[in-house]
């Protein structure tokens, strides 16, 4: 589901895993009750006291529970694919890649990844819509365009893995990227449908030569901003070596730096979760707060089922020096 600079040489042995993901993260809208949904790169919100998950799938994917753990499978976002992708982005068909969704100025914003397979020819996208249930037909996705692109020999960055934050100023930031140069830094302009120019993309985490890095995502916590970033591989079923590190910055633009003080631009990451009893390959993470509690979402391979995508949803606790682990 990710692009990683070349084309993996272990996708054909896991073609029918993806295809089985594929199918069922397209969001058929069939009012299946499932535990642990296949998904690939989950993001949440709420509304109303209803929690709506979008993942990868044709034309995104959605899900909604009221728990947290019985999910609906919902219609996808979009009808068809947006055209500007279509025309601009070659080989997108529709199968659209690892959303980020957030509430701002009364409205929820969702920004998506179209991209051409193993190259880094893409572009996030951004829609906007005021209530997020998909029976209120007075209230669609509408799609404002590309907010950054990333063409193939011109830039050394991916424009895909979307996440942005508002700081505590007003300001909206998003993080991006996959393997390439690292992990990069923008600014947007207040509507966040466009790169603010006026600040100067910056490269807030990387790894060296050939060491995979993708799927950022902040999250402030006290008085520091946090930034979990996937090391290693995904998309390889239970072969995949998917694994979750984050480090912290008191400033939003960075350096962020890991527990031992190793700066996440020269390689630096604390360790959060890699794999447990159930999945192996834990990654592609966002983290939430609802109520008084935070919770950590990712997908993860299962061990019982051949390496199928699942739902990985734990709460996150914090020790007393102020980093995260799982409950």
């Amino acid at each position: 589901m990710k692009t990683a600079g070349k084309l993996s040489i272990a996708f054909v042995a896991v073609f029918l895993v993806f295809f089985v993901v594929r199918s069922v993260a397209s969001g058929g809208g069939d009012d299946r009750m499932l535990i642990e949904p296949v998904v690939h790169d989950p993001v949440l919100a709420e509304d109303n006291g209803v929690f709506y998950l979008y993942c990868t799938g044709e034309n995104i994917a959605c899900f909604s529970s009221r728990d947290l753990e019985h999910w609906r499978s919902e219609p996808p976002v979009f009808s068809a694919p947006p055209e500007w992708a279509l025309r601009s982005i070659p080989g997108y068909e529709g199968h659209t890649w690892a959303p980020d969704i957030i509430y701002h100025d009364g409205a929820y914003h969702l920004f998506y990844s179209c991209s051409s397979f193993g190259r880094n020819t893409s572009a996030i996208g951004h829609a906007v819509r005021e209530v997020l249930d998909p029976a209120d037909t007075s209230h669609v996705w509408r799609d404002t365009g590309p907010v950054v692109r990333s063409t193939e020999g011109e830039n050394n960055y991916n424009a895909i893995d979307p996440s942005v934050f508002i700081d505590d100023l007003g300001v909206p930031w998003m993080v991006f990227e996959s393997f390439w140069g690292g992990i990069q830094l923008i600014r947007l302009t207040d509507d966040l449908t466009a790169q603010d120019t006026s600040f100067a993309m910056r490269t807030v985490a990387r790894r060296s030569k050939g060491s995979a890095i993708e799927a950022p995502f902040l999250f402030k916590h006290g008085d520091y901003y946090y930034l979990f970033v996937s090391f290693d591989y995904c998309c390889r079923g239970l072969e995949s070596n998917y694994n979750v590190v984050v480090g912290r910055s008191e400033r939003i633009e960075g350096p962020y730096f890991d527990r031992n003080g190793r700066e996440m631009a020269t390689g630096g990451g604390t360790a959060v979760v890699s794999s447990d009893p159930d999945f192996v390959a834990i990654g592609h993470c966002a983290v939430y707060t609802f109520g008084k509690r935070d919770y950590f979402v990712a997908h993860g391979y299962s061990r019982t089922e051949n390496g199928l995508s699942k739902l990985f949803l734990r709460e996150l606790c914090w020790d007393d020096a102020g980093w995260p682990f799982l409950g």
